[in-house]
């Protein structure tokens, strides 16, 4: 019993032994939000592991330019412009064995986009727009409003069959079935939420009528009557002036004819004198 005691006590003063130094790094600052510039550094305390090395990740993926063979056990990185793709984590990475880490938050409002600022539909199709997001963190909460005499009307989803919304943290879409052309033309804005606040984008929706895809084919139609219709006049007067040249060109040699003979009566007559 005395011996696994001792066993026991040795084991515990182990642990706190590697306890007390155990690695930490010290991050300035823990986190940024909404900021437009940073500087972030990691300092690496209380570990006697050998540093070979150190460099930074920004989720997940490694800045070629943060990496560096320097054994000091303090690294930083400079942010010089803050803007939705560069927010995100970033960890700094002490090359020791094993490796030893740590994350800094950089936080950004939401950056909101429609994927296509103008979009159309037929009527009584659906019509259907996106709008996507970047930044960290992603919205939370996504809405979408209709623009109505001036004022933005939040369209609910669920109310109806008419408006059917789907989002995801970077990805909100809206459908609007029958598409009514007194109706729904107009503008939408779709809203997205993070912790830091709301962005905003626009999109126009156009409605075009079911018969605007036979307007193209009707004009076709139309000019080629009005060609034909030409052409039919055209040769319909051109045809008696055609005659008439006939009718004058038969006549002449008639005359000549009747001419000849004359001349030929008269010969006859002198030679009988």
């Amino acid at each position: 019993m005395k011996l696994l005691w001792a066993v026991s006590a040795l084991l515990l003063s182990c642990w706190r032994a590697n306890a007390s130094t155990a690695p930490n790094i010290i991050t300035d600052p823990s986190e940024v939000s909404n900021q437009t510039s940073a500087v972030l550094s990691c300092n690496l305390t209380e570990s006697s592991l050998p540093i070979k090395g150190s460099h930074w990740t920004h989720n997940g993926k490694v800045i070629d330019e943060s990496k560096s063979t320097n054994t000091a056990p303090f690294t930083t990185l400079h942010l010089e412009k803050i803007t939705h793709s560069s927010g995100g984590k970033y960890e700094c990475v002490f090359l020791t064995e094993p490796q030893v880490k740590q994350t800094i938050e950089v936080k950004t409002l939401p950056h909101v986009a429609a994927y296509k600022h103008s979009e159309h539909g037929n009527e009584r199709d659906k019509g259907v727009m996106v709008c996507v997001s970047h930044g960290y963190p992603l919205p939370t909460d996504w809405t979408w409003f209709k623009e109505e005499d001036g004022t933005q009307r939040p369209i609910i989803n669920g109310t109806s069959e008419k408006y059917e919304i789907k989002s995801t943290p970077n990805k909100t879409i809206l459908t609007i079935n029958d598409l009514s052309i007194e109706s729904d033309i107009g503008d939408y804005f779709c809203s997205g939420t993070n912790d830091l606040g709301t962005a905003t984008d626009k999109i126009h929706l156009r409605v075009r009528s079911r018969l605007a895809a036979l307007w193209p084919f009707l004009g076709i139609v139309a000019e080629v009557i009005i060609l034909v219709t030409i052409i039919f006049i055209y040769e319909k007067r051109r045809k008696p002036d055609e005659i008439n040249d006939d009718d004058d060109s038969g006549s002449a040699p008639l005359k000549s004819n009747s001419n000849a003979n004359h001349k030929d009566k008269n010969v006859r007559q002198r030679n009988s004198n």
